[in-house]
């Protein structure tokens, strides 16, 4: 299924550009999902038609509106996270705290939710609160984007 043109030139050989790096989907629900009329070098999984731009956007549980979001507090407030120093802080098992400036980033890499002492005012998290009425709890496979 291969089809990078660099790879038939070079008769197969590996190491000029990623075999794997298939075009984002923009939209509609198959393939090529508006990257064009030719389609890609690489085939696009039937999957990803919920992945494209057009069908993440609007919905605040989406990674594309999660990288929207991070991008706008980013615009918004450029002094966040400044410096050069970064603390890691301690932290429940499984889960990954650093601090740098007036910002804290927690990580539950487990699959299931932690209580941990919310470090300041959540500023963006990857998905909804595990209790919503509880701030400390950080929910599984989940990270928490803090103002101290």
């Amino acid at each position: 299924v291969r089809q990078d043109p660099s790879f038939f030139k070079e008769n197969g050989q590996d190491g000029l550009r990623d075999g794997c790096r298939v075009p984002l989907p923009w939209s509609g629900t198959e393939a090529p999902y508006g990257f064009g009329d030719g389609g890609s070098w690489l085939p696009q999984p039937a999957q990803w038609a919920g992945l494209s731009v057009e069908a993440q956007t609007g919905d605040p549980a989406s990674t594309l509106e999660l990288y929207r979001a991070a991008l706008r507090i980013r615009r918004e407030r450029a002094d966040l996270g400044a410096g050069d120093a970064v603390e890691w802080l301690a932290a429940p098992a499984g889960v990954l705290a650093f601090r740098r400036g007036d910002f804290v980033c927690t990580v539950n890499t487990t699959a299931e939710a932690v209580r941990l002492t919310p470090p300041g005012t959540a500023l963006l998290a990857s998905a909804a609160p595990a209790d919503p009425a509880d701030p400390a709890v950080l929910g599984a496979d989940t990270a928490v984007w803090w103002q101290v």
